[in-house]
Formats: C-alpha cells, sequence, structure tokens
C-alpha cells in the first residue's frame, strides 16, 4: 500500500476520494502540521511508499508551469547559531529524495514577493514550499521511499497568492494526468 499525501484538499481535487493502492492524507499546510500529520499516519500504518502531490512556486525563471519531480529539499526559513541562512541547529541542511529533479525550498510561510526569491535563490532552489523538507525528513525517519510531484502555480512574487487560488485546480489536473500515467491508477 502506498500513501497520497497532500497538504490541502484544494491540491487534490481533481483526483477521486478512492485510489486503488492508496490511503490519502491532508495534513494542513506548513512544516509542523506536516511533521505531525506525516508521523502519526506512519506511525499507524506500514507503507511501501509515500506520493507527495502538490503546488511550488517557481522562483527559476527557466522552470514552466508543468509537474516536476523533486530531487532534494532544503529549509529556506531557519539559520543555525552563525546566521548561516538554510542551516539549521540539528536537521541535515539538505534531504536527498535518490532521483533526478528540481531542488525545492520549504518555509513556514508563502512566498510571495521578489525580496524572498533574492534571499532564496542563492541557496540552489527552483521551486519553492510549505511541506517537503518536512516529508522527505519524516519519510526518512521511518526508512519509507518518497516521492515528491510538485505542479508550479505561480511565480512566487506579486500576486502568487491569487495565481495560487486561480490555478490549483488545474495543478491538480496535471498531477492527477502524470499520477495515472506513472502510477497506472
Amino acid at each position: 500500500m502506498k500513501l497520497l499525501v497532500a497538504a490541502l484538499d484544494a491540491e487534490l481535487v481533481a483526483f477521486p476520494e478512492t485510489l486503488p493502492g492508496f490511503d490519502r492524507l491532508v495534513t494542513g499546510p506548513g512544516k509542523l502540521q506536516a511533521t505531525y500529520a506525516l508521523t502519526r499516519a506512519l506511525d499507524a500504518t506500514e507503507y511501501d511508499e509515500i506520493l507527495v502531490v502538490g503546488t511550488a512556486g517557481a522562483i527559476d525563471r527557466r522552470l514552466d508551469a508543468i509537474v516536476y519531480d523533486v530531487d532534494a529539499a532544503i529549509q529556506h526559513d531557519v539559520t543555525d547559531i552563525d546566521g548561516v541562512v538554510g542551516q539549521h541547529v540539528s536537521l541535515p541542511p539538505r534531504v536527498e529524495l535518490g532521483r533526478e529533479g528540481v531542488t525545492i525550498a520549504t518555509g513556514d510561510h508563502f512566498v510571495d514577493d521578489s525580496e524572498a526569491v533574492q534571499v532564496i535563490r542563492p541557496l540552489g532552489a527552483g521551486l519553492v514550499d510549505m511541506e517537503t523538507y518536512a516529508y522527505v525528513w519524516v519519510a526518512q525517519q521511518f526508512g519509507i521511499p518518497i516521492r515528491v510531484l510538485k505542479s508550479v502555480s505561480d511565480r512566487a512574487e506579486g500576486d502568487a497568492i491569487t495565481d495560487w487560488r486561480t490555478t490549483v485546480a488545474a495543478c491538480s489536473a496535471q498531477l492527477r494526468d502524470v499520477v495515472r500515467a506513472e502510477y497506472g491508477v
């Protein structure tokens, strides 16, 4: 059995309520809710794989509005005791998924301005979201393979929240197409 995970119900609007071979989990937005909900789910049931689907802002202008596999996650909203951005005092600076893809920067706020993007971009990420680092870290603690698919919803600047709200259904449909093609359900 696999676990299909999204932060918000809106990211799953194109998916049927029941997907053969998958349980479904909606965690809520942000790293804390993601960590709590996924930990509880993995404590309760053994899964062969975790498949995360959701939206992300693109901070690399070369990334189109399509679905990307995530290869690694970093945190953009932490600093260590020396003030190094992206370095947590006790967590790894980068969690790897072991696949080809795009690196995502996770933080507990919705990125929607160019100043924030200018701080995050040098960390080496092409996408931003609010949960992926937490999902990957938790999956690794349980030793469960995880795959993260992200559909680009906005450019993480200016009207990003407006763009996200108007495009989330289209992003969900893109994600559903990829899951159907690659998982056969």
